[in-house]
């Protein structure tokens, strides 16, 4: 997740919503151009949108699938925004795809400085990927491309050098069905990428024993109490790949909000209850997403993985000194919700978050990291078709997980 949703004491989040409809495109984007230097993407019929924001740590704050007046997907943290206020734990703007760099926790964390404790007051998202702008080095129609250069030092006091590289592209149908999704005439749809690169633009090579760094991409969309997470694994049994889910995060998910079938886990995105869920290298597959059954909207992230995501090492985000530093989850949801009774939740919103492997990089190396975002909406006849394909269940399945559980 991004972790911490517990610093909303300086934090007000409000934003225009419905339970079941949400707030249009051209509002959120009016917002944007007001307070910010919003650059938006555009299919030529311009129905499908992509609003970028290389001055909020190059950002991708929103999309629609049917233009203007079409809804707008990602969650949005208005009055923080407007507020122009800088925390210097987080700043929670929102956004369906923001480029951060893990790990947030242990003993090569990025978010703690040497000898502190593990608790909130000490956790602090590194200031490059926190405040400030990316370098824009070129726009079009479809595609931001921008850079940043940054020094990061982690909790053993190892220094990195790191240059990052990161474009965001709008997908044509064809990239789209590329990856396996098909689309009908009959659908509305908007998708886009983010194309992420580190360099080790030091004179000192990323060692395990030194800590290393991932790529680590976060997608805050917004909540609803139709909204179901929907995340396939690979089978097979505890002993040869290990548990299905890692959902100790923030307590053990309760059996009405996690739901674990012989293909895939289900997790409640509507924001009520704060939790968070893990899927380790040795279950990780490709895709995950949502799908919100009052709006029939299907959301299918896909991350691109190496050929074998065992074999490589993924940093560790728990909040102590860890055993195992790389062992670590490949992608993750959250469910945002009050940290205690009667506390206002940072949002609310959902995640959904991808990582790559811990960069092992000699000087002038660089590791790739693409982050896929697809939204889909229509005639259930139609998405059930690509939910089959996709997830390997179908929407009334998917609208049903939670029966049993009431």
């Amino acid at each position: 997740m991004f972790s911490l949703a517990f610093i909303f004491l300086a934090f007000s989040f409000s934003r225009p919503s419905s339970e079941a409809k949400g707030t249009f495109f051209k509002d959120d984007l009016d917002f944007l151009k007001k307070h910010t230097k919003v650059i938006v993407l555009s299919s030529s019929n311009g129905e499908a949108l992509v609003a970028v924001n290389p001055d909020i740590q190059g950002r991708v704050m929103t999309s629609s699938a049917n233009g203007l007046n079409g809804l707008s997907f990602g969650w949005i943290n208005r009055e923080l925004i407007a507020s122009h206020q800088n925390n210097p734990h987080m700043n929670a703007f929102g956004g369906e795809d923001r480029f951060w760099l893990g790990p947030e926790g242990g003993q090569y964390s990025l978010f703690f400085k040497s000898g502190s404790p593990f608790d909130l007051d000490h956790w602090f998202t590194p200031p490059p990927i926190n405040e400030g702008s990316f370098d824009l080095v070129s726009q079009n129609s479809s595609q931001v491309v921008m850079k940043k250069e940054m020094n990061l030092i982690n909790y053993s006091n190892f220094e990195f050098k790191i240059k990052v590289d990161r474009a965001v592209k709008l997908l044509d149908k064809s990239q789209v069905e590329n990856l396996g999704i098909p689309l009908s005439d009959k659908l509305n749809w908007v998708a886009y990428n983010s194309d992420n690169r580190i360099t080790n633009v030091g004179e000192v090579p990323w060692k395990k024993d030194t800590g290393l760094v991932s790529i680590w991409i976060l997608g805050m969309f917004n909540p609803s109490p139709t909204t179901i997470i929907v995340i396939p694994y690979k089978p097979g049994s505890e002993k040869d790949l290990g548990p299905i889910v890692n959902d100790a995060y923030f307590g053990k998910v309760p059996a009405d909000r996690l739901v674990i079938t012989d293909r895939v886990i289900y997790f409640k995105g509507d924001g009520r209850y704060r939790s968070k869920i893990g899927i380790s290298p040795r279950r990780v597959l490709p895709f995950l997403g949502s799908y919100d059954s009052a709006n029939k909207i299907l959301t299918i992230v896909h991350v691109s993985l190496p050929e074998n995501p065992a074999n490589y090492s993924y940093v560790n985000s728990m909040w102590e000194i860890q055993k195992d530093p790389y062992a670590g989850d490949v992608v993750n949801s959250y469910n945002d919700g009050p940290a205690s009774p009667g506390a206002k939740p940072l949002g609310p919103f959902y995640e959904l978050e991808s990582s790559s492997p811990g960069a092992a990089l000699n000087p002038g190396e660089s590791l790739s990291h693409i982050h896929t975002t697809i939204h889909i909406q229509g005639e259930e006849k139609e998405l059930n078709k690509i939910a089959q394909k996709i997830f390997g269940v179908s929407l009334e399945e998917i609208k049903k997980a939670f029966e049993k559980t009431k």
